[in-house]
């Protein structure tokens, strides 16, 4: 039997790189090693960084079966495993060097039943499938902003993007998880079996079993939207950011918006000079009443004249892809992220200075991003593991660079920009959004520490030997 690994160890050069040569036969999905066609393209992911080290053995699953073949391997051996849904964790945890990697990726059905209004999708459909799939009936769930990301990570991190202020967080409509646990079991979750371990995949990430099928709740929307861009000189930031609180606070719950510190895309409309410099640029996405939406954004974005605004009736399949440049898949990256319960002029100050200290060009971005309305005001704190009491605005600090040979500087801002921020955040926050900063800071992540306990505890329970070890990682309990 192959010995277990520990995260990080071995490189595809190295003599003791693990190449598990007692894999099961019984494996139907195709194995994949340093050296094989296909691997390199099997093992990209969205964090650049984790192209410096490979796994070492990808198993592309077919089934709920082949994962389970694979479970009871690592269980067995005691080896960590990985696993990759969508591959857009900013961690890289989906491969990392050395690694037995579950990929999931090929597990894509989708069932959308319009009568009762629920969705089926597999752990490797991505937000662009599910929207996709949805739209044929004008139905939506509420995820995420991008669409390569993967719906597996994101719900099993909680699940923050345009529609959260109207319909609540993705777990907040989650119905029913199927998970393999790590001894190749298949097992239900949802609010009547196993519910403790329901409460836990709900926003305490892929720690406990590997989940294969998630069924969630959808609502009828329609599929138009009214979306887009407004940017702004910077000189006009800090009092814009600072009005904020107020403009959102009487905003319908049918208005999403990203705030964002950038430097300014080469459009035509934007003055040449402004161009890779830093500007504010207003992302509303309102899914009411289209005659209504005028009258809507009338306040925010009268709060200042644009340079530019690209606000205009759309699609909401436009509408929840307009964000897909600003996340290239394949850069290298830093994030940092947290939890606002007001932007002050104090806040606003110090996003303005951080994203001043930001290398021109992709160097860095800060965002700001609207909560408020279903995600605060209607969840009950503890139906899920997921954290949110006090949020009135996630910020992420963001890197994107090419070359390894910047990661230092890169690192040092998105760390500095996560010191200046401290002291206007709450201690909790959304987990998907940044890079692990150490246990403590995990401990506070999810809330108090009875519910940091309560996550030990079912951590204890489903994966005793912390095989699931490549995450935000929850300690078991004994």
């Amino acid at each position: 039997m192959t010995s277990a690994i520990t995260p990080g160890d071995g490189f595809p050069d190295s003599p003791d790189f693990p190449d598990f040569p007692d894999f099961p036969a019984g494996f139907r999905g195709q194995v994949l090693r340093p050296g094989d066609h296909g691997y390199d393209e099997a093992r990209a992911v969205n964090n650049g960084r984790a192209a410096d080290e490979g796994p070492a053995l990808i198993a592309r699953c077919l089934d709920e079966d082949d994962v389970a073949t694979v479970l009871r391997y690592a269980s067995a051996t005691r080896t960590p495993v990985a696993v990759r849904g969508g591959g857009h964790g900013y961690d890289g945890h989906a491969m990392p060097g050395g690694a037995l990697v579950v990929d999931l990726s090929a597990l894509r059905a989708i069932a959308v039943d319009p009568v009762e209004r629920t969705v089926r999708a597999q752990a490797g459909v991505t937000l662009g499938d599910l929207d996709a799939a949805t739209q044929k009936y004008g139905l939506v769930v509420p995820s995420g902003t991008v669409t390569s990301t993967g719906l597996a990570g994101l719900t099993l991190g909680g699940g923050i993007g345009h529609l959260m202020r109207r319909y609540g967080a993705t777990v907040d409509n989650l119905l029913a998880c199927e998970m393999v646990t790590v001894d190749g079991r298949r097992v239900r979750a949802d609010a009547d079996t196993e519910p403790e371990l329901f409460w836990a995949l709900r926003g305490g990430g892929g720690n406990f079993g590997v989940v294969t099928t998630f069924e969630y709740q959808a609502h009828q929307m329609g599929t138009q939207a009214v979306a887009g861009f407004a940017v702004y000189g910077l000189h006009e930031a800090s009092d814009m950011l600072a009005a904020l609180d107020g403009v959102m606070a009487e905003a319908p719950r049918e208005l999403g918006l990203v705030a964002t510190i950038t430097p300014a895309p080469p459009l035509p409309m934007i003055p040449e000079q402004a161009h890779g410099r830093p500007v504010l640029i207003l992302s509303p996405v309102f899914t009411g009443d289209p005659a209504t939406a005028d009258a809507v954004l009338k306040p925010l974005l009268g709060l200042s004249t644009p340079l530019a605004n690209l606000i205009q009736p759309t699609t909401w399949l436009q509408a929840n892809s307009m964000l897909d440049e600003t996340a290239p898949y394949g850069k290298r990256a830093a994030s940092r992220s947290g939890y606002l319960p007001a932007i002050t002029a104090e806040t606003a100050a110090a996003v303005l200075e951080r994203a001043a200290a930001a290398t021109p060009g992709w160097g860095g971005t800060i965002n700001l991003i609207a909560m408020g309305g279903a995600i605060t005001e209607d969840a009950d704190e503890d139906a899920t593991a997921f954290p949110r009491a006090g949020a009135a605005w996630t910020w992420q600090a963001v890197a994107l660079w090419d070359s390894p040979g910047q990661d230092t500087g890169y690192d040092q801002w998105a760390a500095d920009t996560a010191a200046a921020l401290a002291p206007h955040s709450l201690p909790t926050g959304y987990v998907n959004l940044t890079t692990d900063q150490g246990e403590q800071w995990r401990r506070n992540l999810w809330g108090s520490e009875a519910r940091f306990r309560r996550l030990r505890r079912a951590k204890g329970a489903w994966d005793p030997h912390n095989l699931l070890r490549f995450n935000k990682n929850i300690t078991p309990a004994v």
